[in-house]
């Protein structure tokens, strides 16, 4: 039996805002593809902020992940490939907020998105979906979709706390309707090591997750904030700076966690073993 290799589906989410999670999805997608990798961002914030982020006008799109989730149209139609980002994108308009309503009279509205990007998957290597920062619909069908997530945080005094219920979420769905759902990884963002709080922090989350804790932090930096009134991924607008260096290092470090898993699938197929 031939098997096809398939891309690796991560959600970035956090249910508390303002913690990077746009910005790294964002820009990890564009690490990603400058690491030789095939990547389709999917945008599910009615914001579109990653749509816009990754030069795509979000006003300007005749089918949008809206669309593909609602049945208007096949996911094909639908993406748009970014010329300055390096990646393909699913974009999202303020008409995402009407498929949360739409959603609850469908049939499999929890697994809509999955189902979509299954057309799909064999032709990327990693698919990145921009999650709304709150618990509804959207994000489930996020969840329901993905492998792995990543979450973004601060090292903040109420990071903790929320990590804590976004952690019992990704267990709820795990434990209902996606048993294949982990947690990928646990990246710092605006990053200040000058600030003890930050230190402290840092050490509690590595020492409570270990591995699961990302080795790269993203520190705080105005290219980065600057980045997306460009419609640029960082690396397109100043690839020299400091966000752009710490994004692409992160890219590295996924690619060379899923090669290992890879190269241990195989060798399990080879030996047998499971």
């Amino acid at each position: 039996m031939v098997l096809t290799a398939v891309a690796k589906i991560l959600a970035v989410t956090n249910q508390k805002g303002g913690v990077g999670k746009t910005t790294s999805c964002v820009n990890l997608s564009a690490s990603l593809a400058a690491n030789k990798q095939r990547v389709l961002l999917v945008d599910m914030d009615p914001q579109g902020n990653a749509t816009m982020g990754s030069g795509i006008d979000k006003h300007d799109q005749e089918w949008s992940v809206y669309h593909v989730l609602t049945g208007r149209c096949d996911i094909t139609q639908a993406i748009t490939p970014s010329a300055d980002a390096g990646y393909d994108v699913l974009g999202a308009n303020a008409d995402l907020t009407a498929a949360e309503v739409e959603l609850m009279t469908l049939d499999h509205k929890e697994s809509r998105l999955k189902d979509a990007l299954h057309r799909v998957a064999s032709q990327y290597d990693f698919i990145m979906i921009d999650c709304p920062p709150s618990l509804n619909m959207l994000t489930i069908n996020a969840m329901v979709a993905a492998r792995g997530v990543i979450i973004p945080m601060q090292c903040e005094y109420y990071a903790l706390e929320g990590l804590t219920a976004l952690m019992e979420t990704i267990a709820g769905i795990r434990e209902t309707i996606n048993p294949d759902l982990h947690i990928e990884g646990l990246l710092r963002t605006m990053y200040d090591p000058r600030m003890s709080l930050t230190n402290e922090v840092s050490r509690q989350l590595v020492s409570h997750f270990g591995e699961q804790v990302y080795r790269t932090v993203i520190p705080r930096n105005i290219r980065l904030a600057e980045a997306p009134s460009h419609g640029k991924p960082v690396l397109a607008y100043d690839r020299n700076s400091r966000g752009a260096v710490a994004y692409l290092a992160l890219a590295g470090e996924l690619v060379r966690k899923h090669d290992i898993k890879n190269l241990h699938a195989k060798s399990e197929r080879k030996t047998g073993t499971h």
